[in-house]
């Protein structure tokens, strides 16, 4: 094999073809299994269209809610913020660390009897926390309100507002507990079809209750209450979807047995590891309350980096975890260097391109998108500063959720939540000083500054230890990939550069409601993800021979 060629994709669930009966052990053939990539875009494909809703969602909720112009957004925003740090610290944060590999583990080993006992006790476990945790935060939000954010004491209405929407939408965090341990089930199951589609439930549901509404405030009610309901739907959707892939769960009261006290032991620090880039944006909209409008502006920023982590980031780390549990536990040390080779070459195939067009244009994709309605160009403008430095911190918030199953995977969950404290405490300094310093961009600037610093801690750690190197092919693949993505970056500056010239064409044109500008972005990101490509191939980052076999299946 070639310096520069990478390993074929690694599979990550067995399906064994049909042989005839009788057919001796030695004749037959070896068993079929679909690639980690493979089971990666179909969670990104489905991905992809939640983000794109999400997207549609966030165009309707700025137009009505605005920025700084109202109390309505920034109040909504805090709203939304609080259960979503609880759902990634012990819904999704823990359970990607400590159960998968546990329920992956027993189904091997134990079979599918055992795998589904400890699923029945780990859900009734994680919802009883998770109602506990919602009923003391309800019952106490207008005093917590005054520490999450300290900067609307000052504004009343603002303050009365974020904590009564919050107490609307912190039920939703039991619900998106329980479905991402149903998540985790379908997962290690090998299904990722219910699990990928499921936030697209969150944001059909926001879309019809946002979209009647005109007033900020009254908007802001009707999507908090968007939230709640699709909760609900979530849960009783992946429930559905485990008992139809043949788990057999039961609803009980919580056990600690031997089996759900390992799983809290290795979830507690998993779930500070796994969230720390959720942390540091916790800690960043605590800083936003200070100025308003700052929260919003981020808020927006935030929903587009979020687009490349979750298609790209999650996807590969849902898909990796369960493979490399596996190869571990066979003792396959270069199975799982391969699949971490890929894992992390794939992502940064796609982390580095949207890095490159959020530094290139920020304002005006923030711009073409979202000024309308109560978003006033000041607001693009500022918005803009936030998303150049989440630009630059895109890749290292990806390669966070792609690194963090290479330790997960071997039940080592102490040292991620080291680095993860670590980098917290670097956001916090670096984000008061850069706040003061140059403003609330500066936040944003810490927060990519911390989850890169939170890499670096991973990758050394992995050198040092022999757990995990990046093979001199993966290397070549990452430096000619960061080479095609400036060349792409350039171009978008130059785009950017003659904005009007582009949108020329378009006056006058408007197309579902949209115009020259919306239009003008839209196409130039088209084009982008056609000349990608060709320069991926043109400077080797990948060959056409690879990318057709990052999705087809291989033998074992």
């Amino acid at each position: 094999m070639s310096d520069e060629t990478l390993p074929s994709p690694t599979p990550d669930q067995q399906t064994t073809p049909k042989v005839p009966p009788g057919t001796p052990e030695s004749q037959k053939p070896e068993p079929k299994r679909p690639s980690i990539i493979k089971s990666s875009l179909i969670f990104s494909g489905l991905t992809l269209v939640s983000r794109f809703m999400g997207l549609a969602r966030d165009l309707v909720i700025t137009a009505r809610l605005g920025a700084s112009q109202t109390i309505a957004a920034d109040a909504y925003y805090t709203a939304l913020s609080f259960p979503n740090l609880f759902r990634r610290i012990f819904a999704e944060g823990a359970f990607a660390a400590a159960f998968v590999p546990a329920y992956s583990r027993k189904l091997a080993a134990d079979g599918e009897r055992s795998a589904d006992e400890l699923a029945t006790d780990g859900m009734a476990a994680l919802a009883a926390a998770t109602i506990v945790l919602t009923v003391l935060c309800m019952l106490t939000m207008p005093w917590l309100m005054f520490v999450i954010n300290p900067g609307y004491a000052d504004e009343p209405d603002k303050f009365r507002l974020a904590w009564m929407l919050t107490i609307v939408t912190m039920p939703y965090l039991p619900c998106m507990a329980i479905t991402a341990l149903l998540s985790g089930v379908l997962n290690a199951r090998g299904r990722f079809i219910l699990s990928g589609a499921a936030p697209t439930v969150l944001n059909a549901a926001m879309l019809v209750a946002v979209i009647p509404v005109k007033d900020p405030v009254a908007a802001a009610w009707a999507a908090s209450f968007g939230v709640l309901g699709a909760g609900f739907v979530q849960a009783g959707l992946l429930w559905w979807g485990a008992r139809k892939s043949g788990a057999i769960l039961r609803l009980t009261l919580p056990r600690l047995t031997p089996d759900v006290k390992a799983l809290i032991l290795l979830a507690i620090p998993g779930a500070i590891a796994a969230s720390a880039t959720q942390i540091n944006i916790f800690i960043s909209g605590m800083l936003a309350s200070q100025m308003t409008g700052a929260r919003s502006w981020l808020n927006v920023a935030d929903r587009l980096y979020q687009l490349p982590l979750g298609m790209v980031g999650v996807a590969i780390g849902v898909a990796l975890l369960p493979r490399l549990s596996q190869a571990l536990g066979k003792g396959d040390a270069k199975d799982a260097q391969e699949s971490t080779d890929l894992a992390i070459v794939a992502s940064l195939a796609l982390a580095l391109p949207a890095a490159a067009g959020m530094m290139a244009v920020p304002h005006y994709l923030i711009d073409g998108l979202f000024t309308r309605g109560a978003f006033t160009a000041f607001d693009a403008e500022q918005t803009a500063l936030a998303l150049f430095h989440y630009g630059w911190g895109t890749p290292a918030f990806i390669l966070a959720r792609v690194l963090s199953p290479v330790f997960f995977a071997r039940q080592d969950t102490k040292a991620p939540m080291r680095f993860a404290l670590i980098s917290v405490a670097i956001n916090i300094v670096l984000g008061l000083a850069l706040f003061h310093w140059i403003g609330f961009q500066g936040i944003a600037a810490a927060t990519a500054v911390a989850s890169w610093f939170n890499v670096g801690q991973m990758v050394f750690a992995l050198h040092r230890s022999g757990d995990y190197r990046p093979s001199k092919q993966a290397w070549g693949k990452i430096a000619r990939l960061a080479i095609a993505s400036a060349i792409l970056g350039a171009l978008l500056v130059y785009a950017g550069l003659n904005r009007a010239w582009i949108e020329a064409p378009l006056a006058g044109i408007h197309f579902l409601g949209l115009g020259a500008k919306e239009i003008g972005i839209l196409s130039l990101f088209l084009v982008a993800s056609a000349v990608y490509p060709v320069l991926v191939l043109g400077t080797g980052g990948m060959t056409l021979a690879e990318i057709k076999g990052l999705v087809r299946r291989r033998r074992a």
